[in-house]
């Protein structure tokens, strides 16, 4: 943290990480833990209002979206076409404009006016089953960690491009998707960043959601709530009416650091048959990621070191029903 042991905030300096013991930190003073929450607390709330006064906003915007534009165009065509097989267009017959139906050609010649057919989505037969939209919930890692190991190996930088890759594609999307993204950090279970009852509909909104997210990794005191924030977003997506739920774990695979057992995590990916929950490790110290990885249901978790790989993960995911 900034000042050392026990400081208030991490602060990126380009120096070297040095992570201290469980028994260092322990050993800090309960005063000393206070004072120092309080400081990041203060430090965090001016940080969100120098995010609302922000003057560069769109060249910083354009500037981050440059990096991940192709994959934004890759993803955005997968949903297309997840979105067309859905509500495939067909010809519906009997219209009095359009293209001429060969099939009603005798009715043409004693007057029929209907004898017309045009591309479109057919209205639902009687009876048939309402269509709802897919619900996907990104839980996104905004803990102490994701700041501190960014300079070893990118996992924040990764982890706002990967959000904002996904805001980007599923914009104009809100039909077929309802989309939500929350965060978890060691001070809290759930923070909520998009709601799909109120779309981001800027790219200002977009740039001060990753911004916010950036400050939370910042100044959150350090912990883990990764196992409570997912057992509550399954909670939550099960509770609206969906085509189908998904859960996506965005995250580091520092789970040993705070004693979270792959097979506890394993038992709760798959706890509730209405909710797909899938786990993408967009950081690891070593080999983490990759264990992790093999230690969880096959199919429900992934490695993505390099962004260029995640359109192709998210499109496996919300495919995975369809196999």
């Amino acid at each position: 943290g900034l000042g050392g042991k026990g400081g208030p905030y991490r602060l990126d300096a380009g120096h070297s990480v040095h992570q201290i013991s469980d028994a260092e930190k322990a050993a800090v003073p309960e005063e000393v833990k206070r004072a120092a929450r309080e400081m990041g607390q203060k430090a965090f709330k001016e940080r969100l209002r120098e995010i609302e006064m922000s003057e560069f906003d769109a060249i910083l915007y354009q500037k981050m979206l440059a990096k991940v534009q192709r994959q934004v165009q890759t993803l955005r065509v997968m949903l297309e076409t997840l979105e067309s097989k859905s509500s495939e267009r067909q010809w519906i017959r009997h219209q009095t404009s359009g293209d001429l139906d060969d099939r009603k050609l005798i009715e043409g010649l004693t007057g029929e006016k209907a004898i017309f057919k045009r591309r479109g989505e057919r209205a639902p037969e009687l009876g048939a089953e309402k269509l709802y939209p897919k619900h996907v919930r990104l839980l996104v890692d905004v803990s102490a960690s994701m700041y501190r190991f960014n300079e070893h190996d990118g996992r924040l930088d990764r982890s706002l491009e990967a959000v904002l890759m996904v805001m980007e594609a599923f914009d104009k999307h809100q039909k077929t998707f309802r989309l939500d993204i929350y965060g978890h950090s060691g001070d809290e279970i759930e923070i909520p960043f998009v709601s799909s009852s109120r779309p981001l509909t800027n790219n200002k909104e977009r740039l001060d959601t990753l911004k916010k997210m950036a400050a939370h990794t910042q100044f959150s005191a350090a912990g883990d709530h990764t196992v409570e924030a997912t057992r509550l977003a399954i909670n939550e997506a099960s509770k609206g009416v969906s085509d189908e739920n998904f859960v996506i774990v965005v995250s580091d695979a520092n789970f040993s650091r705070y004693w979270i057992s792959p097979k506890d995590f394993a038992v709760l990916m798959t706890s509730n048959p209405n909710v797909n929950v899938f786990a993408i490790f967009i950081g690891s110290l070593g080999n983490q990621a990759k264990k992790l990885k093999e230690a969880l249901p096959a199919g429900r978790a992934f490695v993505c070191l390099d962004n260029k790989d995640l359109p192709q993960i998210i499109q496996q995911i919300l495919t995975s029903t369809l196999l």
